[in-house]
């Protein structure tokens, strides 16, 4: 019997390997994710990621899970915005990026209110109809069962909750021949040039291809069970966000 495969990139391996050579991809980049995010985009992701915090609708007081939530980026907005009776736990696979988030928003006094906790999207490990909200950013192309962690985020997900998935996705038809230029040859080489590391950043280019694209993502959340499903999306559709209900 022949070992299931899955896709790294435009690579196709054993699905028992993909957790571990995505891990090895960010424990490459976790010094540098945030400087890289900004030259990628010319610094556009921080407003991508301020939309998202914006269509979440989070009030005080709120419990928000923050998946793949890596460098707290999205968690230091929350933590300000459910203020001292609400909690934002911040949660990844990776124990690099778990510790630059942890650095970062410490430096900035946001502690008290703020959890790090390494988890593994597909099997998360809280107790049921527990979160307010719950984000992931940039993170759901990167899990091997996308399914599964959808089912996951639902279960842990309260009644009347919600799920953003802030994601690269399909650009207009009219974009796709210079984003493919930039994505497969300025992209590795910046990766080169700043963090020394092309190969990471030409899969993140190619695993940003094999992602399903908006349509499909939103039939998958239907599938696990959300409702009034939708998605947004962000500069031409270079990422977008999708939002869904646990009704």
């Amino acid at each position: 019997m022949t070992d299931k495969t899955t896709h790294f990139g435009f690579e196709q391996i054993p699905e028992t390997e993909k957790a571990q050579r995505v891990g090895a991809v960010f424990d490459s980049v976790a010094a540098r994710y945030d400087l890289m995010n900004d030259v990628m985009s010319l610094g556009v992701h921080r407003l991508w990621k301020r939309y998202t915090v914006e269509l979440s609708g989070v009030r005080r007081g709120w419990q928000v899970l923050d998946l793949a939530g890596g460098t707290g980026d999205l968690a230091a907005h929350f933590a300000k915005l459910v203020g001292s009776q609400g909690r934002v736990v911040v949660a990844d696979i990776n124990a690099a990026m778990l510790q630059v988030g942890q650095d970062r928003l410490a430096n900035q006094g946001l502690v008290g209110n703020v959890e790090f906790v390494q988890a593994d999207a597909e099997n998360l490990p809280f107790v049921d109809d527990q979160f307010d909200l719950i984000t992931i950013a940039f993170g759901l192309r990167n899990v091997t069962h996308k399914e599964a962690a959808l089912a996951s985020m639902f279960r842990v997900l309260k009644p009347s909750g919600r799920l953003l998935i802030l994601e690269f996705s399909k650009v207009t038809p009219w974009l796709k021949p210079l984003y493919d230029f930039y994505s497969f040859k300025a992209l590795p080489l910046m990766g080169r040039l700043i963090a020394n590391d092309a190969d990471s950043y030409r899969y993140l280019a190619e695993s940003i291809r094999m992602h399903p694209d908006q349509e499909t993502l939103r039939d998958m959340m239907v599938d696990a069970g959300f409702e009034h499903c939708d998605y947004h999306n962000l500069s031409g559709g270079i990422v977008a966000v999708h939002r869904g209900y646990k009704l």
